[in-house]
């Protein structure tokens, strides 16, 4: 069994999620109770946030590629980012890492690909809403991503960097969202929603929103993850 390495506390919240979803993967694919090997690096996420702010992603880059190499050499075979947002530095990461890199990403659009669903909205923060990462990679497949407007984008990035991302869960920040989802629904004509920042999966928890299917990037993320480490 593959060791995999877990750059985490990028969101501290979801960084909890994925371990659990990671065990629960794992043990509803391999019977009698055995866990796996799992390396977690957690990072300080302060300087990551103010980087991403003043837009430095060379720091973001030097900073993610050295912690990398530390679950290289703690004996990860492989290793995936707990977070959509440093994927804006992904490739880059990649051609640095001596080992190999799990795009949540590149998952998720082979897995909205596999749904037949060709216009989606995209959640997220501000940083990875306005980038053309999602777009590009889901454009590949002839898939369209669509983003919220500015006024939704600004409440979308605050509520997740001011409640989600420090792990307050509220009702009515849900019922907004499910209000940008609906209305999105109808005036941009979307037939699905990514979930493309990992603790909005701790509010929308439910498989659709609005009747629309939700891809979660955290579960797709860790199946994949799963199946990396089961492999021969």
């Amino acid at each position: 069994m593959k060791i995999l390495g877990v750059i985490g506390g990028t969101g501290p919240e979801s960084t909890v999620e994925y371990y659990r979803r990671l065990m629960a993967a794992y043990r509803a694919r391999k019977a009698g109770g055995h866990a796996p090997s799992i390396i977690i690096n957690s990072v300080d996420n302060k300087n990551l946030i103010d980087w991403f702010k003043a837009n430095e992603l060379g720091l973001v880059t030097d900073f993610l590629a050295a912690e990398i190499e530390r679950l290289a050499r703690a004996g990860a075979d492989f290793a995936l980012i707990a977070a959509n947002t440093p994927h804006l530095v992904f490739a880059e990461l990649q051609q640095r890492a001596r080992i190999p890199l799990l795009s949540i990403v590149e998952a998720t659009a082979d897995a909205a690909a596999a749904t037949g669903l060709r216009r989606l909205a995209l959640f997220g923060t501000r940083f990875t809403m306005q980038a053309a990462l999602f777009p590009e990679a889901f454009a590949r497949r002839g898939i369209t991503i669509v983003v919220p407007n500015a006024e939704e984008q600004a409440f979308i990035h605050t509520k997740y960097m001011d409640e989600l991302f420090v792990g307050t869960v509220l009702d009515e920040t849900r019922a907004a969202l499910l209000d940008i989802v609906e209305t999105m629904k109808h005036r941009n004509n979307v037939d699905g929603l990514v979930l493309g920042g990992t603790e909005l999966s701790l509010i929308l928890r439910e498989p659709t929103a609005a009747g629309l299917p939700i891809l979660d990037t955290t579960q797709i993320h860790v199946d994949v993850a799963i199946e990396w480490m089961l492999r021969d």
